[in-house]
């Protein structure tokens, strides 16, 4: 935001304080100024008079000149091919210093030069608010300059300071020198006066004109005819509140629609009336078209792009910029002023897409108070009858009824102190929201604020007491030391949680990853254990990262791609995350293992991971954590069989809580991830948290000798060999140690629909050498359990 303090004088009244107090002033109350420009510098200048002319006897591009400058007559030695007899102009006598150079007195080929005739370019001024005529040569003042003036930028209204200020994202309302204005104002203690111009757009002449949105990107549109008006040059002090702001005089009509942007925050349009073809102005959208805008370049207009229409034509691409064929011109007789609230979201995508950021796009991105197109119409008018003598004013149209609501609410002074730390009274809190304009007024120990419709940062009771410290200013909080509990230094159970994973699956050769929180919608879709909502940011910067996950596997797949697109075999990564939902968030480990776990050129072989793979490394993951036996419980995956192989993966549960599934990745999901086969895992660790681990019970290793019986069962194929092994060990749990599967058979010799399951069982007793007979008893009583439980057949 650039204001300059002229601009800011014409408000309040500043009085001796210089632009270095200003600034500092105003970036204390935390808008933080991040340079103080001029509008030109120079030292030791002077208004001269031309008396002569002639060319240097040396040169074909120099000419010698006689410089009345008052007090003497200098010669100055000149190259601008605009220097003749009779002008007026800038004078830099020896000992000046201009923004990029100090004049001294000299020989230019012979010829003695006393100072410089200078251009506004070697002043320093900004050459975009310059024609090309006066970049081309030095600057030519008018007849009636005072010969001799000293004061020659504040004779030409160039002695101006501007403030460039950094705005926050939440004070787009200070993008209005109105604004600004009464936020400095607010700052300073300063009675701020604004120009009085409310109501001048309301009446006139009855009119035909229409307007009609048929959007709703676009909730009010306003437009108001003015017949007759005449375009000139714009007045100086306009030139100059434009020319501090970095934008270029073109005459007087739409200076006035730059200026009143300017000061409201509003952008306006100003079509040529002669140049529409119907007075019908229709807003819409699902427009494709090509369309000239105002800067002569074709562009590509979509279906999401706002345009004003007239006839199912474009006139301009809302919110962005006009068009060139109903431009304002020196033939102009009469205009339509339109003034509009535009959503800014659509202006933010089009302007992006387009590459157009204009000044009204950009305050359009911001976001605009929803009385300024009021305002913007109201001032408008006032300027274009006082400085370009508009008559024939018909009354202003509207697309939507006037309908805006002043905030207010009640704050607490008790409360904003305790929020603050401070022991504000009274009298001092309702000074500044005066100051603010905030019209404060006491409702027995409750103030009453109504908040100013440029405002919109402002409306809880919080955004109030920011207002009260940072106006008052913060030397006025206690310095105090901070309250520190005494807390023990030591892991909570979540970080050892974390510090324990990370020792698990690192020492078992996996590489920890971080990958990116915000998703594509694809890879939300491809979320595991997916929540029933999800967080969608309001403005995302693309397409790709618009959602914040809900699952880390996806994430970690595009990981695995990317490093699989590098030429890197085996990858072994796991990724520790939060995922979100609307009104949840969980921790979760993922892992996810590509390529080998072994392999061996030489002696050619390789081991790749299986479903077993993953399953014993989740295994001993709880088994570290104290989960083991009876309280892990796998079942046959039948919750997501879309990304992980329906038949060769797991649901893994803690007691009667899902905690995860394993298993190995669906081919449909390998190949649009194109990663090819891997093994993965998700898993909540919220479930592991929440429940309580076993106790960890040390035993001394058993001096008696293991007795090893294997057996073979004919069973039906679909039964789980979980199921055999639990009730084997539900018949000697004092002496059976282990149970292992060695061998699983289908083919000759077994019937269709069944398998042959051979198993080995491990005998042994703590405290004796067991006999034949007790593991006889014991395994009789497997054999009678596994007939009658599970119709399992000793194979002989």
């Amino acid at each position: 935001m650039l204001i300059s303090k002229k601009w800011l004088s014409q408000y309040m009244d500043l009085g001796e304080l210089t632009i270095e107090e200003l600034a500092d002033k105003i970036t204390a109350a935390g808008l933080e100024v991040e340079g103080v420009e001029y509008l030109a510098k120079g030292t030791n200048l002077v208004i001269g008079e031309i008396l002569t002319c002639k060319p240097h006897p040396d040169s074909d591009h120099l000419n010698v000149c006689e410089v009345n400058v008052k007090d003497e007559v200098l010669q100055i030695v000149c190259g601008a091919p605009n220097c003749k007899a009779g002008l007026k102009v800038i004078v830099a006598k020896a000992g000046a210093i201009l923004p990029e150079i100090e004049i001294k007195k000299g020989i230019i080929r012979g010829v003695e030069s006393n100072g410089m005739i200078c251009s506004l370019l070697e002043l320093g001024v900004d050459g975009k608010s310059l024609t090309d005529y006066q970049k081309a040569g030095i600057e030519e003042l008018p007849e009636d300059a005072p010969v001799g003036d000293t004061d020659v930028l504040g004779y030409l209204g160039l002695d101006d300071e501007i403030l460039d200020i950094g705005l926050t994202p939440n004070r787009n309302d200070c993008l209005a020198a109105f604004s600004m204005a009464k936020e400095a104002g607010a700052v300073l203690d300063k009675k701020v006066t604004l120009p009085d111009y409310e109501g001048k757009a309301d009446g006139g002449e009855s009119t035909k004109l229409i307007v009609r949105s048929e959007t709703k990107k676009c909730p009010l549109y306003t437009g108001k005819v003015i017949r007759s008006l005449t375009i000139k040059e714009s007045p100086m002090w306009m030139k100059h509140l434009l020319q501090a702001s970095g934008v270029k005089s073109i005459n007087n009509v739409v200076d006035i629609s730059n200026l009143v942007m300017l000061e409201t925050g509003q952008p306006l349009h100003f079509f040529d009336l002669s140049k529409l073809e119907k007075e019908e102005i229709i807003v819409k959208d699902g427009l494709k078209t090509k369309y000239t805008a105002l800067d002569g370049i074709e562009y590509d207009i979509c279906e999401d792009d706002i345009m004003i229409t007239i006839n199912d034509k474009p006139v301009a691409i809302g919110g962005v910029m006009g068009g060139d064929d109903s431009k304002i011109d020196d033939d102009t007789k009469g205009i339509l002023i339109e003034a509009a609230s535009f959503n800014h979201v659509s202006i933010r995508n089009t302007a992006r897409r387009l590459n157009l950021n204009t000044d009204s796009s950009i305050r359009y991105q911001k976001g605009i108070e929803p009385r300024a197109p009021y305002k913007a119409m109201d001032r408008a008018v006032q300027l274009l009858v006082e400085y370009a003598d508009a008559k024939d004013i018909e009354e202003t149209v509207y697309s939507a009824d006037r309908v805006i609501e002043d905030v207010t609410f009640d704050v607490s002074l008790e409360r904003m102190n305790k929020l603050m730390g401070t022991a504000f009274t009274n009298e001092q809190v309702i000074n500044v929201l005066e100051r603010l304009d905030f019209n404060p007024t006491m409702n027995n120990d409750m103030i009453n604020v109504v908040i100013p419709s440029y405002r919109q940062d402002v409306a809880i009771e919080a955004d109030i007491a920011e207002e009260i410290i940072r106006i008052i200013g913060f030397d006025d909080l206690k310095s105090t030391m901070p309250v520190m509990g005494d807390t023990p230094g030591r892991l909570n159970k979540r970080q050892q949680l974390r510090r324990t994973l990370r020792d698990v699956l690192t020492n078992q050769g996996f590489y920890e990853a971080t990958s990116y929180t915000l998703v594509s919608e694809k890879m939300h879709s491809d979320a595991i254990m997916p929540f029933d909502s999800y967080v969608e940011l309001a403005s995302p910067m693309s397409e790709d990262r618009k959602i914040i996950r809900g699952s880390i596997i996806p994430s970690l797949l595009s990981c695995v791609a990317y490093n699989k697109a590098r030429s890197l075999k085996n990858i072994p990564f796991f990724e520790i995350s939060n995922v979100y939902a609307k009104d949840k968030v969980e921790e979760r480990l993922s892992i996810v293992l590509h390529g080998n776990l072994q392999e061996n050129r030489w002696q050619k072989y390789e081991i790749k991971p299986t479903f077993y793979t993953i399953k014993g490394y989740v295994e001993a993951i709880l088994e570290k954590l104290g989960y083991t036996g009876t309280r892990i419980v796998m079942k046959a995956n039948k919750m997501d069989t879309v990304h992980f192989h329906p038949y060769q993966s797991a649901e893994v549960y803690i007691g009667r809580d899902l905690l995860g599934i394993i298993g190995v990745i669906h081919p449909t999901m390998a190949k649009e991830y194109e990663v090819g086969e891997c093994v993965m895992a998700e898993l909540n660790l919220e479930v592991i948290l929440s429940n309580k681990t076993s106790k960890v019970r040390f035993e001394p290793v058993s001096k008696y000798p293991q007795i090893v019986r294997d057996l073979a069962f004919v069973v039906e194929k679909d039964l789980e060999v979980a199921s055999i092994i639990k009730a084997i060990k539900g018949c000697g749990k004092q002496i059976i140690k282990e149970v292992e599967v060695f061998d699983v058979y289908m083919g000759e010799h077994v019937k269709d629909g069944y398998k042959s399951i051979a198993l080995s069982t491990t005998f042994q007793a703590n405290d004796r050498t067991l006999k034949d007979e007790e593991i006889n008893e014991v395994h009789d009583q497997i054999l009678k359990v596994l007939k009658d439980k599970l119709n399992a057949e000793l194979r002989v």
